[in-house]
C-alpha cells in the first residue's frame, strides 16, 4: 500500500496510546515515514471538555482525525457504569466532530461499536439493521452513545459536506490488550485466569455465563489496517463493519484458550453472571466492496500471538 495519502499530513489519533490506537499509530508510520502523528493524551487533553479539544486542534493543526478514544470495558464494567459510559462517549464524540468541522479538518474517521446493534439482530449483522431495535441492555448506554455519532456524521455530511466516515469494529483482541480483570473483555480475562491458575497449580478457573452465546473476534493488527485503509479509500455516509466473518461460542473460545495457554484444569461456569447478546457475527462484505479490506489473521494464530505477548509482558520483556 502506498503511503502517498499520508505524506506530510498531520493525523490526530484520539486514543492513540491505547490498545487499538497504538496499533493504528504503528500502521500509519509503517505506511509513510512523512506522516506526523499527534496523540492527545488524556492527562493533558480531557476530550470531554470543549476547551481541551479546541486546544488539541490548535496545537496539532491536524489534517485528518481518527477518533478511537472511548470509555469502555467488559460486560461487568458496562453494567456498573451505564451513566458514565453514556456521557463520556457521547460528549467526546459529539464535541470532537463539531470542532473537527470548525477547524476545517480534511477527513474524520469515527469508530463505533458492535454494541450498537439491536439485541436480536439477524445473523450475520448487516449495517442496514443498526436501527432495527434496542441494543442488549447491559451494552445499551455505551452502544447508543456511539451510534449517535453515526447520525451526527451523516448530518454533517449532508449539511456541511464534511467528509467523515463511520466504522464498526467487532470485538478486538491481540497484543497490548487490557488484562485487568476488572475491565478486561473475555479473551484477555480468560488468558490471564488460565496462566495464573496454571502457575499457581489451581485446579479450575471460573468463566462468566453459560458459554452458549457466540462472538466474532478480530485481531487488532487487522483492525488497524482496516481503519487506515478506510480512511485512505472510503468516502461515504454508510457505516461499515470491520470483522473476521467467523463465529465462535464462548464455551469453544474458553476451551481454545485453555489449550493455547497450557492450563490443564477445569472450567466452572458462573451462570449467575450475564451472557450478553446471544449471537454476534458480522456481514463484512461492505468493507471489501467499498475499500478492498478483509481480515487476514487466523483466529488461533492471533490467540497464540496474544498469549506470547502477555507472557512476555508479565516478565517485563515488552
Amino acid at each position: 500500500m502506498s503511503g502517498d495519502y499520508w505524506a506530510e499530513k498531520t493525523v490526530m489519533v484520539t486514543g492513540g496510546a491505547g490498545f487499538l490506537g497504538s496499533h493504528v499509530v504503528d500502521e500509519l508510520r509503517a505506511r509513510s515515514p512523512d506522516v506526523d502523528v499527534f496523540v492527545p493524551r488524556s492527562d493533558e487533553y480531557d476530550l470531554r471538555e470543549r476547551a481541551a479539544i479546541r486546544r488539541a486542534f490548535v496545537e496539532s493543526d491536524a489534517d485528518v482525525v481518527l477518533h478511537l478514544a472511548a470509555t469502555v470495558g467488559g460486560i461487568g464494567a458496562n453494567a456498573e457504569n451505564p451513566g458514565r459510559y453514556f456521557y463520556d462517549n457521547a460528549i467526546m464524540g459529539i464535541e470532537l466532530l463539531e470542532q473537527a468541522r470548525k477547524f476545517d479538518v480534511e477527513k474524520c474517521t469515527i469508530l463505533g461499536t458492535i454494541c450498537s446493534y439491536p439485541k436480536h439482530t439477524p445473523v450475520p449483522f448487516s449495517e442496514d439493521d443498526l436501527y432495527e431495535g434496542y441494543p442488549e441492555e447491559t451494552n445499551a448506554p455505551y452502544g447508543i452513545a456511539k451510534k449517535a455519532l453515526l447520525t451526527q456524521s451523516r448530518a454533517y455530511r449532508d449539511q456541511y459536506d464534511f467528509d467523515s466516515i463511520y466504522l464498526l469494529p467487532v470485538n478486538l483482541y491481540g497484543p497490548r490488550d487490557d488484562f485487568d480483570l476488572e475491565t478486561a473483555h473475555v479473551i484477555p480475562a480468560i488468558i490471564r485466569k488460565c496462566i495464573e491458575a496454571r502457575e499457581a497449580g489451581r485446579e479450575s478457573i471460573t468463566a462468566w455465563g453459560t458459554g452458549d452465546p457466540t462472538r466474532e473476534f478480530l485481531y487488532v493488527e487487522d483492525a488497524a489496517e482496516g481503519i487506515v485503509d478506510a480512511t485512505e479509500r472510503y468516502d461515504g455516509g454508510d457505516p461499515v463493519n470491520l470483522g473476521s466473518g467467523t463465529e465462535i461460542s464462548i464455551r469453544e473460545l474458553v476451551e481454545t484458550i485453555v489449550e493455547v495457554t497450557g492450563f490443564d484444569g477445569e472450567v466452572a461456569w458462573d451462570t449467575s453472571k450475564p451472557d450478553g447478546q446471544p449471537r454476534r457475527r458480522l456481514d463484512t462484505s461492505r468493507a471489501e466492496e467499498r475499500f478492498g479490506w478483509t481480515a487476514s489473521t487466523p483466529f488461533e494464530e492471533g490467540l497464540e500471538r496474544t498469549v506470547e505477548w502477555y507472557e512476555r509482558a508479565r516478565l517485563g520483556e515488552t
